[in-house]
């Protein structure tokens, strides 16, 4: 497969440029993040939105027990464990981990850490079912003693920062963000990101970026506003109600990895920059495809891609271009990867025109 790299203009993003702040001693260059999302924020997804100037971009949800037991290992499960964590060619690099036990989470730390990350996050917001019956994600909001002994074994593990993402709270009655991240500051956090949901509500309803604010005025480290951020001046109303200092895209970043960073160009400079030609769109697509068969092989690559090429697609559509409803079909059903590269290819040009009858 051909790499795309070298088509991706220099103007793609603007990564070395603008403002400067800490999370402990890792220095980032701007203010918006890419979320960690399991199944979706590949490497190579990751590569191009940082690329494009998003701040800081997240792994996949990374399972710390799977992680410590497959150390070592180069094939089968632990392989695709492992390639959730992979940072080759991000800088820097952020690693989620997922898990219940404080000493499996610690070692998990040191393996990422010495593996290359930047940044430790620990989730304790993921509401799906399989986490949070392990007793992981965002159950930890259920039980805060537990929830501080296990931020406190991972930073004192580690010698790199620490952050903690987390929900409003498990439901309306236990709106306890506030609270949790007091602790995990003392525990040595250096970050806190709040999803502006509880758990109880899953992604139903709209984010509430003004329930933010009682974290942000609880603690002293840098808290990050998530949650339904689909767009520069969303970004900005974000900021405003939760006063927050940046913000985590998630699911509008699907199909357009260079989202997180024309947010990033906006909270930066205070306008808009210019969408991205059609070209660099396609070759950004393209590389993201062909870095999915690099890093899983053809099979696995295939269909670890589709749900990136329907949202390629979607997007593409809104903007005018993209294929028929068959040439769609085919994009994310077809099993040769040729077949799908000549289907990137065209989602960028403009629609065809009905003929009149």
């Amino acid at each position: 497969m051909v790499k795309f790299a070298q088509q991706l203009s220099s103007d793609g993003g603007d990564a070395a440029a603008g403002e400067k702040w800490r999370i402990g001693d890792l220095e980032l260059d701007g203010r918006a993040f890419l979320a960690p999302m399991a199944g979706v924020t590949d490497l190579a997804m990751r590569r191009l939105a940082r690329r494009f100037g998003a701040a800081l971009v997240f792994s996949e949800m990374v399972a710390s027990d799977a992680f410590t037991r497959g150390a070592g290992r180069k094939s089968g499960a632990a392989r695709e464990v492992w390639a959730r964590a992979d940072g080759a060619g991000v800088a820097p690099h952020a690693v989620q981990l997922a898990g219940c036990e404080p000493g499996n989470m610690a070692e998990a730390a040191r393996l990422a850490e010495a593996a290359g990350a930047d940044l430790i996050d620990i989730n304790m917001g993921c509401p799906a079912k399989r986490v949070v019956g392990g007793a992981a994600g965002s159950a930890l909001m259920r039980d805060l003693d537990h929830a501080a002994a296990l931020i406190g074994a991972v930073t004192r593990a580690v010698r790199i920062p620490v952050s903690v993402k987390m929900r409003l709270g498990w439901d309306e009655a236990t709106r306890n963000a506030p609270e949790l991240a007091r602790r995990a500051e003392l525990e040595g956090a250096k970050m806190i990101v709040v999803h502006g949901r509880t758990r109880s509500q899953f992604y139903r309803g709209e984010a509430d970026w003004a329930a933010i604010r009682a974290t942000v005025d609880a603690v002293t480290i840098p808290v990050v506003a998530n949650g339904d951020c689909r767009s520069p001046r969303d970004a900005q109303r974000m900021l405003e109600q939760s006063g927050a200092q940046a913000v985590m895209i998630g699911r509008a970043a699907l199909g357009q990895p260079w989202l997180v960073g024309d947010i990033a160009h906006f909270l930066r400079h205070g306008r808009e920059r210019a969408a991205l030609p059609a070209p660099m769109r396609r070759a950004a697509a393209l590389e993201h495809y062909a870095g999915l068969i690099e890093i899983f092989g053809a099979p696995q690559g295939l269909r670890h891609a589709r749900k990136h090429l329907a949202a390629y697609a979607d997007v593409a559509a809104r903007c005018g271009g993209g294929l028929d409803a068959e040439g769609r079909r085919r994009l994310v059903a077809s099993e040769d990867p040729l077949e799908v590269s000549a289907l990137i290819g065209r989602l960028y040009d403009p629609a065809p025109k009905a003929e009149a009858a």
